[in-house]
């Protein structure tokens, strides 16, 4: 690992300062993936900017019919909030399956957003319940926001500050887990809503994606049968020592009844 300059700013003022002088400043906040890179040499950035001191980019409240969650909300916190239990019973039970104890206490949700990781969990509950990004700058549509692997629509210098997460009627979700890491071969989140049906999925694609196939479905029906029956498309897919793309398009129909026989 290089030398860098590091900053703990208590402001999210403070924070979008000290990344804007940096020559190529990076935001730290659980760290997973860019103290490991750091670490092999793959990042090497001039500044580090932790968001830990921020307590405005903390909590969780409830706010216009949903949740609204810090950005800097460690993955346990959402798992054992009282009011995403209450409220979107799925969302917490997704926070309560990420990794292993030491990261569900590290790990953030905004660090986990940002970050596009292909096969993380909130991507696919950002996208199920179209939720919305806030930042320093502006509010980011969920449907707009993943744009690949390991990219997004953020701008240099955009902080997320928190994300809003509305209720549904009914959700769920349910993975296909790698059984070192936990993270999803195939993860599926379903929700239905008074504006319609969303799935949406990860692990299998570069990023999260919503399954069109599945949404009609379960528009139709929504039921597990119904989601089991769906075929989802094997193209575009995923293909790894973990699972092949026709697999993972088969995963995607099985976790998609599981999360729909496990949504409330």
């Amino acid at each position: 690992m290089k030398n860098f300059n590091y900053h703990r700013p208590a402001s999210l003022a403070d924070a979008a300062i000290a990344l804007g002088k940096a020559s190529d400043g990076k935001l730290l906040a659980g760290g997973h993936t860019l103290l490991n890179t750091m670490r092999m040499r793959l990042a090497t950035p001039s500044d580090l900017v932790d968001l830990g001191g921020i307590a405005d980019l903390r909590g969780i409240k409830l706010e216009g019919g949903g949740v609204t969650i810090g950005a800097t909300a460690r993955h346990a916190e959402v798992a054992r909030s009282a009011d995403v239990k209450k409220t979107i019973p799925a969302l917490a039970a997704l926070a309560g399956g990420i990794g292993d104890p030491a990261v569900r206490n590290r790990g953030t949700l905004g660090g986990s957003v940002a970050n596009s990781d292909p096969a993380a969990d909130y991507p696919a509950a950002v996208l199920g319940l179209g939720a919305t990004i806030r930042t320093n700058k502006r509010e980011i549509r969920a449907d707009d926001f993943f744009k690949g692997m390991f990219e997004t629509a953020l701008q240099d210098g955009e902080i997320i500050t928190a994300i809003h997460f509305p209720k549904a009627e009914k959700a769920g979700y349910a993975k296909f887990a790698n059984p070192a890491s936990r993270y999803a071969i195939v993860g599926v989140f379903v929700s239905k809503t008074a504006g319609g049906v969303r799935v949406a999925v990860t692990g299998a694609g570069p990023c999260a994606f919503r399954s069109k196939e599945l949404e009609q479905a379960l528009s139709a029906n929504f039921t597990a049968e119904a989601a089991k029956a769906a075929k989802a498309a094997a193209s575009g897919l995923s293909n790894d020592m973990h699972a092949t793309p026709e697999y993972r398009a088969h995963l995607i129909s099985v976790m998609a009844a599981r999360a729909v026989a496990s949504a409330a």
